[in-house]
C-alpha cells in the first residue's frame, strides 16, 4: 500500500488504516517509507512498473534501524518512478494529491511520504532526496524535511538513482521528531562503505546564530511574489530570534543546476542499465529476440517517458569523447560549489532561501510544463544536494492555503545546526495543521 498515492484522498486513506488494522502492527511509534527502499514486507518498486510485485529478501538499513528501535512500518509511500522528478506525476501507480489541495502536487519525488506526514497523526516519514526529494515535498506539503550529510544514513537498501547524490531523510509535522529519529536511523553500517566517513552524530552541540541569504538565489524574477513575501518575513522572524541575516554572494550557484543534471542523469543511466528483463525487473519478453531487440523493446515497455529521457540523456554524457566536455566538467564545477558554501561556512551557520520558487502548482499547470521548465524549479534545491551537504524545510507561510517552506543548509556534518533552527523555528510559527483536507 502506498500512503501517498490519494486519488480519492478519504477513500485511499481510510484504505490504508484499515489496511493496517488487518495486519496486527504495532509498535512504540508508526513509520512510512518512500517506495525505493527495501523492506522484507511490502512491494519495493520506486514508483516504476518495471519492479512491480518486486518483495526483497532483507529491510533497507533504514527502516531495519527504525523497526529495532521499536517502530512499526505502516506502508509504503508514492513516489516519481526511480526520484524522476519534481512534482510526483511521474509514478506508474497514480499521482499523490496535496493534503491541502486535492487539485495540486505534493512535490516529488518522495511525495507520498510529505502526504504521509501531513495526514497521519504522530507519525515520520522516511525520504530519500537525490537534488531536492525531500525538500520540495516538505514545503509543498507543509511539513519538516530534513536531508542529512552525504553518508550519515546508510544507503543499504535503496533502489539508487544517483549514487554520489542520494540521501535517506526524514519527513515529520513535528520538528521534534528529527531530534528523536535521526539518530535511530544514522551511523556507520558495514553494507554502506560511504556511510564510514561520517563522525559521530552530536545533537546539542551547535546552535544556530548567524545565516547567509545568496543574492543570487534571491534576486531577479525566479521566485514569485506571495514566496518572497513570506521569504523576507521569516527572516524578519529571524532576526527577532537574535540570528544575524546578511546576503552575501555565490556565485556558483547559477551553475549547480545544468551540473546536477549531467552527473544525476549519468549514474541513473548506469544504475538502470540493470533492468534488463533478465536478471532485475519483469522477466516477460520475447527471448527468441537478440538481445538488443530484447532489450530495447522490455525497457520500452516499462520504463516512464522521464525515466527513458534521463537515460537517454545521461547515456549521452557519458560517451566516449563527451565526457571530458559534460561529465567531468561537471564535477569540477561540483566542487567549485562546495568550495563557494564552505567559504560562507567561514563566517555562518547556514545558508538560507525559500525552499522552493512557487507554491505547489496545479495538476493542469505541470501537464503545460517542459522537461526544462520542471527542472529549473529545482535551482533553490539543487546547490546543497549536488555538495552532500545537510539541508532542512521548515514551513514558513501559507498563500492561497497553500504552505511555504523555507530552507536551511549547513556545513557537512553539522545537522544539529538544523535541528535546533527546526525546534526553535516550531516555537515561533504556527504550523496550521487544521488546513489539511482529510
Amino acid at each position: 500500500m502506498r500512503i501517498g498515492d490519494l486519488g480519492s484522498i478519504n477513500e485511499k486513506y481510510e484504505m490504508f488504516i484499515n489496511f493496517s488494522q488487518s495486519n496486527d502492527i504495532d509498535g512504540e511509534f508508526t513509520f512510512s517509507a518512500k517506495d525505493n527502499l527495501t523492506s522484507i514486507d511490502y512491494e519495493s518498486t520506486a514508483g516504476s512498473k518495471i519492479l512491480e510485485g518486486y518483495k526483497a529478501p532483507f529491510d533497507a538499513t533504514p527502516i531495519k534501524r527504525m523497526r529495532e528501535a521499536g517502530g512499526a512500518l505502516i506502508g509504503k509511500t508514492n513516489m516519481d518512478e526511480f526520484g524522476f522528478g519534481t512534482f510526483c506525476t511521474n509514478s506508474a501507480f497514480g499521482i499523490p494529491k496535496n493534503p491541502f489541495d486535492l487539485n495540486r502536487s505534493c512535490g516529488g519525488s518522495s511525495g507520498g511520504s510529505a502526504c504521509a506526514a501531513a495526514v497521519l497523526d504522530d507519525h515520520v516519514s522516511i525520504g530519500v532526496s537525490t537534488g531536492g526529494s525531500i525538500v520540495c515535498p516538505a514545503s509543498f506539503c507543509g511539513v519538516y524535511g530534513l536531508a542529512p550529510s552525504y553518508g550519515r544514513v546508510s544507503r543499504y537498501g535503496l533502489i539508487d538513482y544517483g549514487n554520489s547524490l542520494d540521501k535517506v531523510g526524514l519527513l515529520s509535522f513535528k520538528a521534534s521528531d528529527l531530534r528523536r529519529y535521526l539518530p535511530i536511523i544514522s551511523g556507520k553500517d558495514p553494507h554502506d562503505p560511504t556511510s564510514y566517513v561520517q563522525p559521530e552524530l552530536k545533537l546539542g552541540r551547535k546552535k544556530l546564530k548567524s545565516v547567509a541569504i545568496p543574492k543570487e538565489a534571491v534576486e531577479g524574477d525566479g521566485i514569485s511574489k506571495d514566496v518572497m513575501e513570506y521569504f523576507e518575513k521569516s527572516l524578519e522572524m529571524l532576526r527577532s530570534m537574535s540570528i544575524d541575516v546578511e546576503y552575501i554572494s555565490m556565485p556558483t550557484l547559477k551553475y549547480s543546476i545544468p551540473a546536477y543534471y549531467v552527473i544525476a542523469t549519468s549514474e541513473a543511466s548506469t544504475n538502470l542499465a540493470r533492468f534488463c528483463g533478465m536478471r532485475y525487473g519483469q522477466q516477460d519478453g520475447d527471448l527468441t529476440l537478440k538481445f538488443d531487440d530484447y532489450f530495447t523493446s522490455f525497457r520500452s515497455k516499462y520504463f516512464g517517458d522521464e525515466a527513458k529521457r534521463r537515460i537517454l540523456l545521461g547515456t549521452f554524457t557519458r560517451m566516449v569523447g563527451y565526457a571530458d566536455r559534460y561529465y567531468n566538467k561537471a564535477l569540477q564545477v561540483r566542487e567549485a560549489i562546495i568550495a563557494d558554501y564552505k567559504e560562507q561556512f567561514k563566517r555562518f551557520d547556514a545558508v538560507v532561501t525559500p525552499t522552493m520558487p512557487f507554491i505547489s502548482p496545479r495538476f493542469d499547470d505541470i501537464s503545460m510544463m517542459s522537461a526544462l521548465d520542471s527542472y529549473k524549479a529545482d535551482f533553490l534545491t539543487v546547490p546543497p544536494n549536488i555538495t552532500g551537504m545537510p539541508h532542512m524545510s521548515a514551513p514558513c507561510g501559507y498563500s492561497d492555503g497553500m504552505p511555504i517552506g523555507l530552507l536551511f543548509t549547513s556545513d557537512h556534518w553539522n545537522e544539529d545546526i538544523l535541528i535546533d533552527a527546526a525546534e526553535r523555528w516550531d516555537s515561533a510559527f504556527d504550523v496550521r495543521h487544521a488546513e489539511v483536507k482529510v
